[in-house]
């Protein structure tokens, strides 16, 4: 039952064999039990987003994250309400779709993929258009690898007296998002992304007041917010239609081994520390960086380096057959592809997939043109010394091995 490669992704990701095993038994949807390991979740991501259950809720939705924010958006906007989308990448535009399905009224504020919304932009669209009664931006913009600064934009949304959701699909359990304290009134992620659990559901940190003022407004039966956080309340964690059981009982064990590891503060920092070690190493083997600034830590976007010319297909098997899945780029006008480093990846991975992709450049020619090296072992004693400082100012307690 071994996982012929890992998987260097923004989700879905490498799990454990713990979690993996929780979905060997079946749960009936209407067992207590059962019921009440949906009712430990919800606790528990309130915990982790630092909110109390007198002002805030969860709800979780069947489906892919994608379906949490569609949720959010065509349940909580109501007809005579407009909602400000705030975008920089693929998912954000991807809400833009979802209202031109819906049929909600919105305004895209939009910036380059390599670039923030700012928090004053927003300021001028709010004071432009006092129409605007939402506004809504992703936090990780996993097209590029980015982390936007959803704080300062949540306090121009509160000022401004507008309900603020947040995409936090890669971001949520691998960076610290205080919900509450930041005005945030719904934050939406999924089940397979930083807290390594595996495809099946979204799960959707709703303010209280706002989620109860929303019951009404859904344009959907399947994806009323409202509806479902009411069913969960009554029966007591039933969900209103057929849930993922397996996926629910994968979920709650990795919940289990995230606070174990030391909850977000740990696996914040094991994740940072992948992602500074891995571009560091990539940076010694020719590869630049996509973004000049706010760089998140879940995933990166790698330029291919000048005067070479990569065939990622090939690259990707390479590198697929000896352990490893990376992931093509998302940007139309440069040549690019991208590492992610969440899931159960440690520094030893992001060491064995560059000295892998060292590997690949040296029997492919690639090697000299990208960095004046002329060899394999020349590159890959670059990589390290370029990734001792990180590894020696690793933070104590952070694991490096699985």
């Amino acid at each position: 039952m071994a996982n012929e490669y890992k998987l260097l992704t923004p989700g879905p990701l490498t799990t454990t064999r713990t979690v993996k095993e929780e979905m060997l038994f079946d749960h009936c949807t209407w067992d207590e039990d059962y019921q009440q390991i949906t009712q430990k979740i919800r606790r528990q991501l309130l915990e982790l987003a630092h909110c109390n259950a007198d002002d805030y809720t969860v709800v979780l939705m069947q489906g892919s994250g994608t379906f949490g924010v569609e949720s959010v958006l065509t349940s909580v906007i109501g007809k005579d309400e407009k909602v400000l989308l705030c975008t920089n990448g693929a998912y954000g535009d991807r809400q833009v779709k979802i209202c031109e399905h819906a049929g909600i009224a919105y305004t895209q504020y939009a910036e380059p993929y390599d670039r923030i919304p700012s928090a004053e932009r927003v300021a001028e669209y709010l004071d432009a258009d006092p129409s605007i009664t939402h506004v809504s931006m992703i936090h990780s913009e996993t097209t590029s690898g980015l982390l936007n600064d959803i704080q300062a934009v949540a306090a121009v949304a509160k000022k401004h007296g507008c309900t603020f959701m947040v995409d936090a699909m890669s971001s949520f359990g691998g960076v610290d998002i205080p919900v509450a304290d930041w005005g945030i009134d719904f934050l939406v992620s999924s089940a397979n992304k930083c807290i390594q659990g595996v495809p099946g559901f979204s799960f959707i940190i709703c303010n209280k007041a706002k989620l109860e003022a929303s019951k009404g407004k859904a344009r959907s039966l399947s994806l009323d917010l409202w509806d479902q956080w009411n069913t969960l309340e009554k029966a007591n964690g039933k969900w209103r239609y057929t849930s993922p059981t397996h996926v629910v009982l994968a979920f709650s064990k990795a919940l289990d081994e995230m606070f174990a590891e030391g909850g977000i503060p740990a696996r914040s920092a094991r994740y940072a520390l992948n992602n500074h070690l891995l571009i560091a190493r990539m940076k010694a083997l020719g590869f630049r960086v996509f973004l000049a600034d706010h760089q998140g830590p879940i995933i990166t976007t790698f330029l291919y380096p000048e005067g070479t010319q990569f065939d990622f297909h090939d690259m990707y098997e390479f590198i697929k057959e000896r352990g490893y899945a990376i992931y093509p780029g998302k940007l139309t006008d440069e040549e690019t592809f991208r590492l992610g480093n969440i899931g159960e990846i440690y520094t030893d991975d992001i060491e064995k997939v560059t000295e892998l992709l060292a590997l690949y450049m040296g029997e492919r020619g690639l090697l000299a043109p990208a960095t004046g090296l002329d060899s394999v072992p020349a590159a890959i004693a670059a990589m390290d010394a370029a990734g001792a400082p990180i590894l020696a100012a690793a933070p104590a307690g952070v694991k490096l091995v699985a």
